[in-house]
């Protein structure tokens, strides 16, 4: 299996190495050159298995020789030992035909740490056996951010640097990143957004010289590693509902399109998908793009869901690249559009072939507020801003085809949000339960390349 970059102009890569490096030399996105397809005996003999063994089955063809059988079952066995519910993702009904996918039952509550335990598990397993040292850099709207820290904390071969844009993410989610006492983790509080933060890890990518220096990687969502993760509990999800003899739905709440790509990779695998359909909050240019064909920035608002406040949305790059036929010379040019413009026009045909993997949604403040408290009283559930917007988009999609909606973080982490929505007080769960009693460890620092990077080269040094 080999890995090729969205700009064609980087070296072809093997899964363990495209992990590694994150973003390619030339600027892109790896992708896998050719994406496995399985049988419908294959998705049907998926029923009942556990998660691991879903994942196991899902994201073995994309290895190659990286891991052993063995060694990745292993693996995949100790990302999801530390879950606290046993079907890892489990599905509720919210009403005929529309199921919520509950992927908040990981240790920091989110759906990222579907793919950041394994990530974690990974990159271990890879640098203990080439004896390597590597500095990890990321950029969260949130809950990247606590997923990466959570599983890179305290291993010896790694130091992490989290960039989170400062007062823009909730209370929670910023104590998740500022709280561990681990010596190998760093908060970074950046003066701007989350585009902002972004940016920068760009940057350092491309700046050969530091990343070589440093031995920088990246575990954003710009890692096809964390994508592949993600694919899994779209087939273990579809399965529960009777794929593949039945065709299912999906409503993503999503902003750097990674989630909803990972379902893209699984309707591309065989799994029968009907809908794919992006939910956005009032940042909405994913939803404006799908429907003018137009990438245009206009600036980030924020938000009581914060985790998509974004206006680059960095995944989109691998949709496009499939949408214009894998053309890594137009994916060069309509980037360099926004680098230089903020804005870039897609062509009739990839616009087409967008519109037919893809629809869209947009949910105000008000309206997220309104459908938390909606869903308590329709369902019982309470809901985090981000999975409500989804289930209000899911809900405005439903068909004779059931529908999964997923719930990416658990309310907890946005309890003023939805106290002011629907009046309950959600506590945290044992395991978070003194959050606000830890002491911080955090670090201001300017949105400018040098300031970051000298500011990691100080801390590699101590």
């Amino acid at each position: 299996m080999k890995y090729i970059s969205t700009r064609g102009q980087a070296p072809e890569l093997s899964f363990e190495d495209a992990m590694l490096t994150g973003l390619a030399r030339d600027g892109g996105l790896y992708v896998p050159e050719d994406v496995p397809t399985l049988t419908k005996a294959e998705i049907a003999d998926m029923a009942g298995l556990s998660y691991e063994e879903i994942a196991y089955r899902v994201m073995r063809p994309f290895v190659g020789d990286s891991f052993g059988d063995d060694e990745f079952r292993g693996l995949i066995q100790k990302a999801y030992a530390g879950f606290a519910h046993d079907a890892r993702a489990p599905l509720k009904q919210l009403a005929p035909n529309h199921f919520l996918l509950e992927l908040f039952h990981g240790p920091t509550l989110a759906f990222k740490d579907f793919a950041m335990q394994l990530i974690g598990q990974m990159f271990q397993a890879a640098l203990t056996k080439r004896g390597q040292r590597i500095v990890i850099v990321g950029a969260t709207s949130g809950d990247t951010g606590s997923a990466a820290i959570e599983a890179f904390k305290g291993l010896d071969n790694v130091d992490v640097f989290i960039m989170f844009p400062e007062g823009r993410v909730s209370e929670v989610q910023r104590r998740q990143m500022t709280t561990p006492s681990e010596n190998n983790v760093h908060a970074l509080a950046v003066k701007g957004d989350f585009d902002d933060c972004q940016a920068r890890l760009k940057d350092m990518f491309n700046d050969h010289a530091f990343r070589d220096e440093v031995g920088l990687a990246g575990v954003n969502s710009i890692n096809w590693g964390r994508v592949l993760a993600q694919v899994v509990y779209y087939f273990s999800s579809a399965v529960s509902l009777g794929a593949p003899h039945r065709e299912v739905s999906f409503t993503v709440p999503t902003g750097n399109f990674g989630d909803i790509f990972a379902g893209y990779i699984a309707k591309k695998m065989g799994l029968p998908i009907k809908e794919l359909v992006i939910a956005t909050n009032q940042n909405d240019i994913l939803h404006r793009t799908m429907e003018t064909g137009a990438y245009t920035k206009e600036g980030v608002s924020p938000s009581i869901s914060p985790s998509m406040d974004i206006q680059v949305s960095s995944n989109f790059e691998r949709a496009l690249f499939d949408a214009y036929g894998r053309d890594g010379d137009a994916i060069r040019s309509v980037m360099n559009d926004l680098s230089e413009s903020g804005s870039f026009s897609i062509s009739q045909g990839a616009m087409e072939a967008l519109r037919e993997q893809f629809t869209s949604g947009r949910v105000s403040e008000e309206e997220t507020s309104e459908t938390i408290k909606d869903m308590l009283t329709r369902t019982g559930e309470v809901l985090c801003p981000h999975s409500a917007i989804g289930a209000r988009i899911g809900d405005a999609n439903l068909s004779e085809v059931p529908m999964i909606t997923l719930a990416t973080a658990h309310p907890a982490k946005f309890p003023a949000a939805v106290k002011d929505a629907c009046g309950v007080d959600v506590g945290l769960p044992a395991h978070m339960a003194d959050l606000f009693e830890r002491s911080e460890r955090v670090t201001p620092v300017a949105n400018d390349l040098t300031a970051l990077t000298s500011l990691i080269r100080e801390r590699l040094k101590k």
